[in-house]
């Protein structure tokens, strides 16, 4: 139903939430018709963007939104989105390293002219410091067309740094085409096997309407991007809506003023929120919502931390960089949503070797029965076993298993009604 209220109880708010982001509505078990490329590219248009990290304890992460939202699917409509004309998705500094539809890329030029204070870590100086190799990488790319990280070194005969080293050990090679890519002469043609970027010129890897297309304005730009993430969120603040593009700076101010001026969004007011709030104009209220699903940590629901603690009474953090003794759930820990709820939060690890979804902890949330009691915790742990059948499904594994030595109220009731996958 669509919205013409001013105010909006906080269940309301999360089913608004929910439906921006196609997650109201249950996903299937992958025993229908397999989703299509153009299955893919509508939960591309309602998400905006997927972000990118190589982590692969599980699913890598670009790979989890679209399962979440479709169920299971076959990951190669990512390959044949983003790694062959004409391109879908092209990459991108957008949240972080990000996937975005082409139209979006021409709306991040800015960031990639300023990129003396927008790119991170050493990339910024990297013409600066190593001016020959920057026109090196640049006349290889220009004469060879798609080439990794790898063959560059091979090609300049330049050691690699350890792989351990993220970043602040790479070769002054590996910066220029990171430098390159990040300014936007070079982009990703494709990724390989090994999830290497295969850099090639801009010019060869966007589309021709695209790459024709006339420039857009800072201004313009920046109030696109906003307009993006208050669709993509349905309901929140200006600092969620800008968080989506990392926007910060008078800009969006200027932006969100224009936003609401012209009735893209409105503001609205959430039970229990004080700051100014805002809903966009192609927001829905689903009467339910009724999705039952993982979430990776790197989900677009929850990007913005403080968003969701005070819609959905989930405070979370990814504890990847935590030691280990430190860790309060796990390492790579997934959010449960059941409904219009988050019920809990898993720490899984695919063993491709054992063929195995592994359960490493797994805990309920306070929220989400009034006693921890195996009655009140059913309908969870229900949901859970069901979710991890269906992801190891998807994985290719087949069974699920739950460590004996592992953390969490829920561990021993998952362990209790053992489940097996398909395969």
């Amino acid at each position: 139903m669509s919205l013409r209220t001013d105010t909006l109880s906080l269940a309301e708010a999360r089913r608004v939430a929910l439906a921006a982001q196609g997650l109201h509505r249950p996903s299937p078990d992958g025993s229908g018709t397999a989703p299509t490329l153009r299955t893919f590219e509508r939960v591309v248009a309602t998400t905006g963007l997927l972000q990118i990290d190589s982590v692969n304890v599980l699913a890598r992460a670009h790979l989890m939104p679209v399962y979440s939202r479709v169920g299971p699917y076959a990951t190669s409509l990512l390959d044949r989105a983003a790694g062959s004309p004409p391109r879908r998705l092209v990459e991108a500094w957008a949240h972080e390293a990000s996937f975005v539809p082409p139209s979006t890329y021409p709306l991040l030029e800015w960031r990639r002219r300023r990129y003396r204070t927008q790119a991170w870590g050493r990339i910024a100086s990297a013409e600066a410091t190593h001016p020959g190799v920057v026109a090196e990488v640049r006349r290889v790319i220009t004469e060879r067309g798609e080439t990794t990280a790898s063959q560059m070194h091979e090609i300049l005969a330049h050691p690699r740094g350890p792989r351990d080293a993220w970043g602040w050990n790479w070769t002054a090679a590996k910066l220029a085409l990171e430098f390159l890519f990040f300014t936007g002469e070079i982009s990703a043609a494709r990724r390989n096997a090994a999830f290497e970027r295969c850099y090639d010129l801009t010019e060869r890897v966007l589309p021709p309407a695209v790459r024709d297309a006339p420039a857009v304005d800072d201004a313009s730009a920046v109030r696109a991007l906003l307009a993006i993430g208050a669709r993509a969120h349905g309901v929140g603040t200006a600092r969620c809506f800008a968080d989506y593009f990392r926007l910060r700076g008078p800009a969006v101010t200027q932006a969100m003023r224009e936003l609401v001026d012209a009735g893209e969004v409105r503001p609205v007011q959430v039970a229990g929120w004080s700051r100014p709030t805002f809903l966009h104009r192609d927001a829905v209220l689903p009467r339910a919502a009724r999705a039952v699903t993982l979430l990776s940590p790197f989900d677009p629901l929850v990007f913005e931390r403080r968003r969701l603690a005070e819609l959905f009474g989930f405070h979370y953090r990814i504890e990847i960089y935590t030691p280990a003794a430190r860790r309060l759930h796990g390492y790579y820990v997934l959010p449960l949503l059941v409904g219009d709820r988050l019920v809990a939060r898993l720490d899984l690890k695919a063993d491709r070797t054992r063929g195995a979804l592994r359960v490493l902890n797994a805990f309920s949330e306070p929220s989400s029965a009034d006693a921890p009691t195996t009655a009140a915790l059913g309908p969870v742990v229900e949901s859970a076993r069901a979710e991890l059948a269906r992801m190891a499904g998807w994985l290719g594994l087949g069974e699920v298993e739950v460590a004996d030595d592992g953390r969490g109220d829920l561990l021993s009731r998952l362990g209790a009604h053992a489940v097996s996958s398909p395969r």
